[in-house]
């Protein structure tokens, strides 16, 4: 514990330090509610397949525009949060996601759900750039706040797969989305409470300053992340709509029937990449942020390429470790953000990150059915993302280095 994080433990009643920590706390709470719907669905897809007849590609095609809108309306969540209010765009989030996922049990036609997932990815879309902006204003330790919200980032997924599971189970695929979504609508009030009570207030100032950077070196790192958070997108997206159908065909002898074995295994192999980013986060800290970024693209590249051919035990151990490393280059990817992009303008260059990470990559899920429903597998898949994290590492090898960043001019 450093001096200044000594000193806040000593004000415990300080009003600007209790809002600092609910923020943090519902940022990580968001960070976990934001990524619930899209897994949710890829367990409900299985059902869905034969309650709408419609092919596993056609089914998966429906939350496409949902997840494109979850990136590709980053951009302006991020900068209405710069301009307006973090705090206020917040509760949107809340209210919005909430909503949209209750209504997406409520439909009742491939239309219909595909609509409602699509506003749920609109209002979704409002977490990324303003809560990890609104975490990193307020943090001390960045790689180390960005890790342990990364672990809510992985919760996410995990929850969503295994209440997915149970409720699909007991209650139908509808109550799968209108369960979470009632809780995200209770979330909602609770905040927008805290905040008319003035417990959460608004904040524009870092509690940790950057080194000044040049604008040669941050056009250059922006060249570089907007390769690598594409790749980095790519394989989240497609690797997430794959996962349960690849269990559910090369594991079948381990799952059994239902679909609360499926969801299980789902949500350990997110729980593990989310616990990761604790670990990762204290890696962006300590060590280059080049180097700890470039190494999780090494290391993915031979296990995507495992995963177009194992099956069994073996399928479940590569997903294990691949999507922990593809998470695991989150809290680096942030950290790199955050250094340079002006703080005022913090929140849009989030929100660009997340059109290419969640947005344009978002067509990823329509690329993973696509080439299941023509080759009747998933080895072209995983090949091709293979080569999309070599693609990924070559691109982060020309990131700016951290010794020429020290030693560089004030900004331009």
């Amino acid at each position: 514990m450093d001096r200044q994080e000594y000193e806040l433990s000593l004000m415990p009643n300080d009003p600007q330090t209790l809002s600092s920590r609910l923020s943090l706390g519902f940022s990580c709470l968001g960070h976990a509610y934001s990524h619930l719907f899209a897994p949710i669905f890829y367990i409900a897809a299985l059902t869905l397949e034969s309650d709408l007849g419609l092919s596993h590609g056609d089914t998966v095609a429906l939350i496409v525009v949902g997840n494109v809108l979850f990136g590709a309306a980053a951009p302006l969540a991020g900068w209405l949060g710069d301009r307006w209010s973090s705090t206020g765009m917040m509760g949107v989030f809340f209210a919005g996601t909430g909503a949209g996922m209750v209504m997406t049990g409520l439909s009742s036609s491939a239309f219909s759900i595909a609509f409602w997932l699509a506003v749920t990815g609109f209002f979704a879309s409002i977490y990324h750039p303003v809560g990890i902006a609104w975490l990193v204003r307020h943090a001390v330790n960045r790689g180390a706040a960005l890790g342990i919200n990364g672990v809510f980032g992985g919760i996410g997924p995990a929850l969503a797969a295994l209440t997915a599971g149970v409720l699909i189970d007991g209650f139908g695929w509808r109550a799968a989305f209108i369960v979470p979504g009632g809780v995200l609508l209770v979330t909602g009030g609770g905040f927008y409470g805290l905040v008319a009570k003035k417990m959460i207030v608004e904040t524009k100032v870092d509690r940790m300053a950057d080194p000044p950077t040049t604008r040669r070196d941050r056009v250059r790192a922006f060249t570089v992340l907007a390769v690598t958070m594409l790749c980095t997108g790519v394989i989240y997206q497609a690797t997430q709509a794959g996962m349960p159908k690849i269990f559910s065909l090369r594991m079948s002898g381990i799952l059994g029937d239902g679909a609360f074995g499926l969801s299980a295994l789902v949500a350990a192999v997110y729980l593990s990449a989310g616990a990761m980013q604790l670990v990762a986060g204290r890696l962006a800290d300590r060590y280059p942020l080049k180097k700890v970024y470039s190494l999780s693209f090494a290391l993915q590249a031979p296990f995507l390429a495992l995963a177009a051919v194992v099956d069994g035990g073996a399928l479940f151990a590569v997903f294990l470790i691949m999507v922990t490393l593809n998470v695991g280059a989150l809290p680096a990817e942030n950290s790199l953000v955050a250094r340079y992009a002006p703080s005022h303008r913090r929140g849009l260059a989030y929100g660009l990150k997340f059109i290419l990470a969640f947005g344009i990559s978002g067509f990823a899920v329509w690329m993973e059915g696509a080439f299941y429903d023509w080759s009747g597998g998933f080895f072209l898949l995983f090949t091709v993302l293979a080569a999309v994290a070599v693609v990924a590492l070559a691109a982060g090898l020309l990131l700016p280095s951290e010794k020429a960043l020290n030693a560089s001019s004030p900004a331009e």
